[in-house]
């Protein structure tokens, strides 16, 4: 059974950086995509960044150059380094894999980032 549990949110002024973690267990990492996203208050989830298998990252417009995904397979461990951050950047962030073969989705329970300005 695939579990994610995030962590590492919380409230911080702009500039400031978080690194959010998102550990999980019961993954056969070679077939998993892995991504953080988020959603605003009255927005629709958004992808912020994912890691394909091969390693190659993709962030959104706007988070690119400032937010670096990455992963420790040691520690089954995924992180989000979130850089000079912005009030815009407020949001529950979500962790999230994709299984490429049964096109499944697996969530976390999310983790809040609040940037004051």
């Amino acid at each position: 059974q695939v579990q994610l549990v995030e962590s590492g949110g919380g409230l911080v002024q702009a500039g400031g950086s978080l690194r959010l973690s998102c550990a999980y267990s019961g993954i056969i990492y070679s077939i998993y995509v892995m991504g953080w996203y988020r959603q605003a208050p009255g927005k629709q989830r958004e992808l912020v960044a994912l890691i394909t298998r091969g390693g190659n990252t993709n962030y959104a417009d706007s988070v690119k150059g400032r937010f670096t995904i990455s992963r420790d397979n040691d520690k089954n461990t995924a992180y989000l380094q979130m850089n000079s951050l912005k009030p815009e950047d407020t949001a529950a962030y979500y962790c999230n894999v994709h299984n490429v073969l049964s096109s499944r989705d697996y969530w976390g329970q999310g983790t809040q980032v609040t940037v004051s300005s």
